[in-house]
């Protein structure tokens, strides 16, 4: 829910701000600036993009993960995008999601952020063993093969009348 609310906000300030320069400046030089941001945007995608495949197929080679590229690509996607979109505030954010420093700075970011977040619920877990781990207190082998097997029942449609009993 908070990340829709940022989302509505950031796209509310964002037209405020397009309108608001829009105003100001007329709306041939607006349109003119959405078109040359969307432009530079395409260029920057593919150049970066290239590189960023041709770094990432080295490291295939390698015999390596290519972990840093594949969050330089979607980092480059969600910049493309945001380049695409109408408005002054989403292409400096789509600017900086395609310029190489911005970007390392950001993913810098992203990763304290993070691991700030995940050290915060461990802590307030108090200790407790990880949730995700799983142990069997059935010894019955027939409660087992009754979980791991498929749900039966009957499926009722709301189109369909409900049979009379």
């Amino acid at each position: 829910m908070p990340v829709l609310l940022f989302i509505s906000l950031f796209t509310l300030l964002d037209f405020v701000v397009l309108f608001s320069i829009g105003g100001q400046i007329g709306l041939l030089a607006t349109l003119l600036l959405i078109l040359i941001t969307g432009i530079g945007g395409l260029h920057l995608i593919r150049r970066e993009g290239a590189s960023t495949l041709a770094r990432a197929k080295e490291k295939m080679n390698a015999g390596e993960i290519p972990s840093t590229e594949l969050l330089t690509g979607a980092a480059l996607i969600f910049g493309g995008a945001l380049l695409m979109a109408p408005g002054f505030l989403s292409d400096a954010l789509g600017l900086a999601c395609l310029l190489p420093n911005a970007r390392r700075l950001m993913l810098k970011l992203l990763t304290w952020f993070g691991l700030k977040a995940s050290v915060s619920t461990q802590h307030q877990a108090g200790g407790q063993q990880n949730s995700n781990t799983y142990t069997d207190t059935h010894s019955d082998s027939s409660s087992n093969a009754h979980q791991d097997g498929p749900l039966e029942g009957d499926f009722i449609s709301r189109d369909e009348p409900r049979p009379r009993r």
